[in-house]
């Protein structure tokens, strides 16, 4: 970073009082099929090229790229910068939040992280698939760090207000069923390449309801389902397939290896053991790890914060809803990206405004990075509408653990 470069950041932050305004990152992919709600032109989706794919997610608040960058991926990524979050000042030129990071430090994100972590670790994404997705688990730390990622802890929220159609299966697998064995899944697994493994077989779906979520631990076997999902989670992009036909579509071995060493001589028997069996068998899964949202005590009519990720050491999330024509001052202990789905005015020093339909390189006015001081002190939010309410969904790192 060039002198010139760091001054502009510099300045941008200190025009926002801490909060920086971030434009759109959109991700690609190849396979399944684009749900279409992720409010881009209906022309736009393949904006990136037919090669490139689909554009299917959204990513937010991120200082990661997309292992589509990876040569051992099935995917081909065209760009370089694919995930990563861009924030713009005033005369609409781009900086890469994760510069602004390296810069400002714990200015930005609070010296716990940076002490910690040194980055900020954790993003959000709409993660939006028309089908729904395969049957597969993110690997603990032992193993994720053998090919130089993170154990990915993920949270589910499925809102309203973008999920105007439902997919073709609102509803997502977890775990095994308890008289599965472990001996049952090798024998899947081991022909992988020749037979449909019919994997979900041997789980239990549970059905989606708008306006509630989950929190889907490391080593977990799932498989999402076709609803709009708001999902905040840690700093990787590192999963293992186990099933190799979802909906008529084929997905290569490839998928299946994507964890393993190089040095792994039997790729099978690493796969089962980076997968968490304790927490896929539990019989009470939904008991333990379904979020539905929980309403915090406030004193202004006019504001309601609920919880809608939470009960984990690493990422919390929090929906809030300003009644028209009204304000609050938000104050949280912890910086946080959030991302405005319905309403508009003011957040802070900007104008803001949920998205209704963005032309692809738009530089819209809904996504937001609030810096851990400005959370403390607060943000002043303003809905200038007469008839709805304004809607904001903030993610938090681990130094804002929340269990209820």
């Amino acid at each position: 970073m060039n002198d010139q470069y760091i001054g502009k950041i510099r300045r941008t932050f200190e025009y926002g009082e801490g909060v920086f305004q971030l434009a759109p990152a959109f991700v690609t992919r190849r396979f399944n099929l684009p749900g279409c709600r992720l409010r881009i032109h209906p022309d736009d989706y393949y904006a990136y090229g037919t090669e490139a794919g689909a554009i299917m997610e959204r990513w937010f608040s991120s200082v990661n790229r997309t292992r589509n960058n990876n040569p051992g991926s099935t995917e081909r990524c065209l760009r370089t910068d694919e995930g990563l979050s861009y924030l713009y000042n005033g005369d609409g030129e781009l900086f890469l939040l994760k510069d602004a990071v390296a810069l400002l430090k714990g200015e930005l994100i609070g010296e716990k992280l940076q002490d910690k972590y040194g980055t900020w670790p954790i993003f959000a994404k709409f993660f939006d698939y028309q089908n729904p997705l395969y049957f597969h688990f993110h690997p603990g730390d032992a193993a994720a760090k053998r090919v130089g990622c993170a154990a990915k802890p993920e949270c589910y929220y499925f809102p309203p207000q973008l999920n105007n159609y439902l997919g073709t299966r609102p509803s997502t697998y977890f775990g095994f069923n308890p008289k599965v064995t472990k001996e049952d899944v090798r024998e899947k697994l081991a022909r992988f390449r020749t037979h449909d493994t019919k994997i979900t077989a041997m789980s239990r779906a549970f059905g989606l309801e708008l306006g509630t979520g989950w929190y889907v631990p490391p080593g977990v076997l799932h498989a999402p389902g076709s609803l709009l999902t708001y999902e905040p989670q840690w700093g990787t992009d590192l999963n293992c397939v186990f099933e190799n036909v979802v909906c008529g579509e084929v997905y290569d071995e490839q998928f299946l290896y994507d964890i393993c060493p190089e040095y792994a001589e039997n790729k099978l028997d690493y796969i089962m053991e980076a997968v968490d069996w304790e927490k896929n068998y539990d019989p009470d899964f939904k008991e333990h790890y379904f979020r539905p949202p929980v309403e915090l005590p406030g004193k202004d009519s006019a504001v309601c914060e609920r919880w809608i990720c939470y009960g984990n050491d690493y990422i919390t999330a929090k929906e809030v809803t300003i009644s028209p024509n009204s304000e609050a001052v938000l104050t949280d202990k912890g910086a946080y990206g959030c991302v405005i789905i319905q309403g508009f005015g003011e957040f802070g020093v900007y104008r803001a405004e949920a998205v209704a339909m963005m032309r692809f390189g738009d530089l819209t006015k809904d996504e937001y990075f609030v810096s851990k001081d400005a959370a403390r002190r607060g943000v002043r939010a303003a809905n200038h509408s007469l008839t709805e309410p304004m809607v904001i969904l903030q993610h938090f790192g681990p130094d804002n653990a929340v269990y209820v």
